[in-house]
């Protein structure tokens, strides 16, 4: 059953979410009852789109599967520290 649900908000953000769900192609409903759902379901919203950057960036950086990236930044850390 559909419930109606009245939100109180900036104008700029209506706008900026208006753009965000035209852009790709769904309504603020469903990204407010995914968003709702991922809060209280712990899963992710299924319409959860990545911004243009990080879709440019995604991949470009392959490390090997015995990669410790905790050794790694410790190391790091105890380099600038010294």
């Amino acid at each position: 059953m559909d419930a109606k649900l009245t939100l109180k908000l900036k104008d700029r953000s209506i706008s900026r979410a208006k753009e965000y769900v035209s852009a790709i192609g769904t309504s603020l409903s469903s990204i407010v009852e995914d968003f709702f759902d991922s809060l209280t379901l712990n899963k992710q919203p299924s319409q959860f789109v990545y911004s243009p950057l990080v879709n440019e960036l995604s991949g470009i950086i392959h490390l090997d599967e015995n990669y410790d990236y905790k050794s790694d930044y410790i190391s790091y850390l105890e380099d600038k520290y010294e």
